[in-house]
């Protein structure tokens, strides 16, 4: 099932067909401009709490290790988010592809309707997006909106059954964001798909970790601007065949006492699945190698093997699951080709994803698979507590969100002393994999 990350309002709504993994029909034509035409399973406007605009400030750039992990807290980004551990850059190649960019004053009202298809109205005034449409920032938060709509509306018409809770909320310290959750549904168990955009001055803390990374960054009466803004999901389906799927994809910039602004984008796609499926396996990371070779051939092995390295448990041998791409620090060779790789990945998410839930989402399973399926949400859990960064530096970051740091842990999991599966068994194989990752495209 592709769906595209294109104009949310622009086409019909859809409802879902009962009987089956969520079968999609065409429900009722567009919405008036300014209303939100949504399909069932998603929560309405009225339905959202704590519905404060946040004014977005200018700012600039690329931020450090321990900035990263502190905004991942702020900007409650949950698994993966912020972490740098080396600088990830592109072959330059101009990219075909359009992001969501209105330059002319009579499309004012063309961003109105597109706002309106969103789960919640956008962090930044609109007034303000619309007086600087072609800024990376207007377009990347616009971009995120768009791939938390389609998300959830494809999540929900897969459920058929519970509705996505939607929270908007707001960050004291500038910004805000839209936390978007399915719990207990009929396919998924939890799902989250969270964005935010926030704003601010960083701390002195973060300004010398920057610093010591070779920064020559000089603060202005004492302050340093930054803003970063992305959107992060997770999402544990019921069936133990149906795998659990992560993604994140963010922008930051910082602002130097000269005017100077720093940028870079950050990101990833990784799936966990309980029992192996090489059919599976191919799909999703064909998807994403699709995705990345529209921009470089060089991108997907590397940012393969970077998620690879990052998703491991170091403590278990064992990475997380089978991978998928990941990168941050990604600032060259121009803001606006790095934007158009970062689209490509996201509206990657869906068509590597979907059709893998609706696959397996009614397949049959025994006590013994569901029994696996929550000591491998235990790794999940070890993984994002223990050894994923952001989640780690953002528990104790004033500010943070806690709610949305921990929308990526599964609402049941399980832990057994001293567990190891049989030899040659199906929960056997899949440990192999994740002892010894695979290439999955060649």
């Amino acid at each position: 099932m592709a769906l595209h990350l294109g104009r949310l309002s622009a086409g019909p709504c859809w409802r879902v067909a009962r009987g089956g993994c969520g079968e999609l029909r065409e429900w009722s034509r567009r919405c008036p401009a300014r209303r939100f035409c949504r399909p069932p399973g998603v929560a309405s406007a009225e339905q959202t709490r704590g519905l404060g605009r946040g004014a977005m400030a200018r700012g600039g750039s690329r931020l450090g290790t321990g900035l990263a992990m502190a905004l991942a807290g702020l900007a409650g980004l949950g698994a993966a988010a912020f972490v740098h551990s080396e600088r990830a850059e592109m072959v330059p190649k101009i990219s075909g592809a359009q992001g969501p960019s209105p330059g002319r004053p009579e499309e004012e009202d063309e961003l109105a309707r597109r706002c309106s298809g969103f789960m919640a109205s956008p962090v930044t005034d609109l007034r303000e997006l619309q007086r600087r449409p072609g800024d990376t920032k207007t377009k990347m938060e616009l971009l995120i909106l768009e791939t938390q709509a389609q998300v959830c509306r494809a999540l929900a018409q897969v459920d058929g059954g519970a509705s996505f809770s939607v929270d908007r909320w707001e960050r004291k310290e500038g910004g805000g964001g839209i936390s978007c959750v399915l719990q207990d549904g009929r396919v998924f168990e939890k799902a989250g798909v969270s964005i935010s955009v926030v704003h601010g001055n960083l701390s002195e803390e973060a300004a010398k970790q920057m610093r010591s990374r070779g920064k020559m960054l000089k603060t202005k009466d004492g302050k340093l601007p930054f803003t970063a803004m992305g959107v992060s999901s997770v999402i544990h389906p019921k069936n133990p065949h149906a795998p659990t799927m992560h993604f994140n994809y963010r922008y930051f910039e910082v602002e130097g006492a000269d005017g100077t602004r720093q940028w870079w984008f950050g990101g990833g796609c990784d799936l966990t699945p309980t029992y192996l499926n090489q059919e599976d396996a191919v799909h999703f990371h064909r998807t994403l190698k699709e995705a990345c070779d529209r921009h470089s051939l060089d991108l997907y092995p590397k940012f393969k093997k970077w998620c690879d390295d990052y998703f491991f448990i170091a403590h278990r041998g064992e990475r997380r699951g089978i991978g998928g791409i990941f990168f941050d620090d990604l600032d060259s060779p121009s803001k606006e080709e790095v934007f158009h790789f970062v689209q490509s990945c996201a509206q990657a998410v869906i068509p590597s994803y979907i059709p893998l839930v609706k696959k397996h989402c009614d397949d049959s399973f025994t006590p013994q698979e569901k029994l696996w399926q929550q000591l491998r949400r235990g790794r999940y859990v070890e993984f994002n507590l223990l050894y994923d960064r952001g989640t780690k530096f953002g528990l104790f970051t004033p500010g943070s969100r806690i709610e949305s740091i921990l929308m990526s842990l599964p609402l049941t999991a399980r832990w057994e002393y001293m567990h190891s599966p049989s030899e040659n068994s199906k929960e056997a194989e899949i440990l192999e994999v994740l002892r010894h990752p695979r290439d999955w495209v060649h």
